[in-house]
């Protein structure tokens, strides 16, 4: 036993030590190439629109971008809420409970729990870029109907997550925690700060709690990777406590976990387990991650330790397979089925790994399929949302195209997580399958730019189905409207099949058609046919359908596809670019989109305020003349209502109209998107605006939780004339 320790020790410092030469090398290497790039005015190698996080315009106005607190100094003088970033790095979206919780504050569920903690590249890549970046290839994770906790992390003192993870982790009910680390010999320096006294290690404490409650996110892993004295535990334990009292009062329902690194006698040895030389710190915080190179019974003892708590354990699991229990990789079910069998909970580090390493055939494809490995060993624990009005457009965050209500407003390459709609629970893909079902970002959209695209055979008097949803809607005396939009080719239809469980356990499954199904509608206990609206300049087809089902329980949502019985389709044929005109020639052919599904109840309808109910203006001004007489603009755009209600609003489309004036006749240009804002304000960076432009208005567009939009005309919106030569 003494020897297997010893052995996991120094491979594990081994790999530290290399870890720790390369950082110094990289950082070596990146010091040169910023002296040579700066030192050259005309290289254009060090963009201003990208700053290094080092170098992070705190105060001065630019594009709003999320980045880590890197020194004690910085924690402790609150410099970061003074920073112009500030603003935009809140998070908007307040955390889904999840179907089982009775309250959005909700403490984890009483099961084994998935973590995931996202170790990639150091961090703050294209997920920085708050108001959202240009690369449709960005990384994105959409299975978190596995995931119980998100844990945002990188090798600086204070990783706080940026708001596009915690905005799409907590519509899907899941927590999300930033990280605070010390390591190498900085870190030891900041540890003899932060421990110094017991009043200074409250006052780290108090500042961490504080920046989790302002900006919206759930709590911290905290991985102390030092050696310390003895003499310092006391105050360790004090921060480690304070910390969880402090937050837990703050943000309800908030999480303060520990890293199996340091142990109670100040020793930085990973136990792999939790027992004697670690619990203390277990025992006054919300759980442990163990670290990843543990033995086939280390979960086993470590429950038998935690006793009652034992959910509160998180094996550890390296996906990139350093050490890791049955190796990582496309084996990280054999380490999940061992933790499944003795019921703890699972910590995954570094998924990112599938993207990181470009693993075959594609990103979508790999991913699908290694998520799909843990669903398999752990099951899916999460049900959500459990609450009305429920709204998705199978955004992924990222994109070629962005649509609003039907209509294409962008063609530009884009991601921003925060965007990601309820991601739906498709099955791996099953070649024999008569119909493929995947998430296409190339293929239209009805909202953002995601979609479910249905492609394949299907016979006539046949049908075709696909689970999309798994949730527990509780259903009362007030009837459920549901509406979803479809695209499609031909005589393609597409339908929901809504499946309901009462109280005592009786089953009834309900059908909502556009078109009638004779031939297979006794597969179903009722079928009822949707009202269609259609929006003939974009060929999409809204079907809306109300349901009464008092007392039961709405468990799923399936996609049916089916034949119509109508003539051909030209108008959705001809809005679809196939690249390939053979792909219509049969009349088994099919293909439909399904563009967003809204359940609500009968009676819901979103309140805009008027315009006038919004104070808009705009800040940090500048304008700058170009050559030719044009201008560029920046500009930071604020709303707020003057008499603040019980309205909830966690998103606004951006539009911008320039008016010029010819002959004393103001002319107004078409309505250009800019973008989205999760916040109530908006950064314009480098604004062209043509010499005859007299003047810009800046349109916000506020949108509903069921995925209704206030028209453009009366939305509320800031004027800015043009300044004078």
């Amino acid at each position: 036993m003494i020897r297997r320790l010893v052995e996991a020790y120094t491979n594990r410092q081994f790999l530290i030590n290399i870890r720790h030469i390369l950082r110094f090398l990289i950082a070596a290497i990146r010091t040169v190439y910023l002296f040579v790039a700066m030192s050259n005015p005309k290289s254009k190698a060090v963009s201003e629109s990208e700053p290094h996080d080092s170098e992070v315009p705190q105060t001065q106005p630019s594009v709003p971008i999320s980045y880590p607190i890197k020194t004690l100094e910085e924690l402790e003088s609150r410099s970061y809420f003074e920073s112009f970033h500030y603003p935009f790095n809140k998070a908007s979206v307040p955390i889904n409970g999840g179907a089982n919780s009775s309250s959005s504050s909700s403490s984890l569920p009483n099961r084994r729990r998935l973590l995931v903690c996202h170790d990639m590249a150091g961090g703050y890549l294209d997920d920085k870029w708050i108001q959202g970046g240009t690369n449709p290839d960005a990384y994105a994770i959409w299975h978190w109907h596995l995931i119980d906790v998100f844990v945002y992390f990188s090798h600086t003192l204070v990783t706080l997550p940026p708001p596009s993870w915690t905005n799409t982790a907590h519509r899907h009910g899941v927590k999300v925690l930033g990280t605070f680390i010390t390591e190498w010999d900085e870190g030891r320096v900041a540890c003899d700060t932060l421990l110094s006294t017991k009043e200074t290690a409250h006052m780290y404490a108090e500042r961490l709690a504080e920046l989790a409650a302002d900006l919206g996110f759930d709590g911290w892993l905290i991985n102390m990777e030092v050696n310390l004295d003895q003499g310092q535990i006391s105050n360790l334990k004090e921060f480690v406590d304070h910390l969880s009292l402090t937050i837990h009062s703050s943000v309800p329902g908030s999480l303060v976990l520990w890293y199996d690194s340091v142990t109670v006698d100040g020793k930085l040895n990973w136990q792999d387990q939790l027992n004697e030389h670690n619990k203390p710190f277990f025992d006054i915080c919300d759980g442990i991650f163990v670290n990843y190179t543990w033995k086939e019974d280390y979960p086993r003892l470590s429950a038998a330790v935690a006793s009652d708590r034992k959910f509160d354990v998180y094996m550890g699991i390296d996906v990139f397979g350093r050490n890791t229990y049955g190796g990582g990789k496309w084996n990280v079910n054999a380490a999940l089925d061992v933790i499944t069998k003795n019921d703890v909970s699972a910590a995954i580090f570094a998924p990112g790994w599938i993207y990181e390493t470009k693993q075959p055939p594609d990103f979508e494809t790999a991913q699908n399929s290694w998520w799909g490995l843990v669903e398999k060993s752990w099951g899916i624990l999460q049900k959500f949302p459990g609450v009305l009005p429920f709204y998705t457009n199978f955004d992924q965050g990222r994109g070629y195209h962005i649509s609003v209500d039907g209509d294409n407003v962008s063609d530009a390459t884009w991601c921003n997580i925060s965007c990601q709609g309820y991601q739906p629970l498709l099955e791996s893909a099953v070649p024999t399958n008569s119909v493929q079902v995947s998430v296409d970002l190339k293929e239209a959209s009805y909202n953002g730019g995601g979609n479910i695209t249905f492609k394949g055979s299907l016979e006539e008097q046949t049908y075709f189905e696909s689970k999309i949803f798994q949730g527990e809607f509780l259903l009362s005396e007030l009837p459920i409207h549901l509406v979803y939009s479809v695209k499609s080719d031909g005589n393609s239809s597409l339908g929901l099949k809504l499946e309901f469980t009462s109280a005592s356990n009786q089953r009834e499954s309900i059908l909502l058609a556009s078109q009638t199904v004779n031939h297979f509608s006794n597969q179903f206990s009722r079928v009822i046919m949707t009202r269609e609206h259609k929006r003939l300049s974009s060929g999409w087809v809204i079907n809306e359908g109300v349901v009464a089902m008092n007392g039961y329980t709405l468990t799923k949502i399936h996609a049916v596809c089916y034949r119509s019985d109508s003539p051909f389709n030209e108008i959705g044929c001809q809005h679809r670019s196939t690249g390939n005109d053979e792909t219509l020639a049969s009349p088994s052919n099919y293909f439909a989109l399904l563009g967003h599904v809204t359940v609500k109840t009968s009676d819901y309808k979103s309140n805009f305020p008027v315009s006038s109910s919004w104070l808009v203006n705009g800040s940090c001004i500048k304008w700058t003349p170009n050559p030719l007489g044009s201008k560029t603009l920046d500009v930071k755009i604020n709303w707020e209502l003057k008499n603040e209600n019980n309205y909830l609003f966690l998103k606004y489309n951006v539009y911008l109209v320039k008016l010029s004036k010819q002959a004393g006749i103001t002319f107004e240009g078409v309505k250009e998107y800019l973008g989205v804002a999760q916040v109530n304000c908006f950064y314009v960076s480098s604004l062209e605006v043509p010499l005859e432009t007299s003047s810009l208005n800046f349109i916000i567009q506020v949108c509903g939780v069921d995925g209704t939009i206030q028209e453009l005309d009366e939305s509320p919106y800031y004027q800015l004339d043009v300044e004078g030569p």
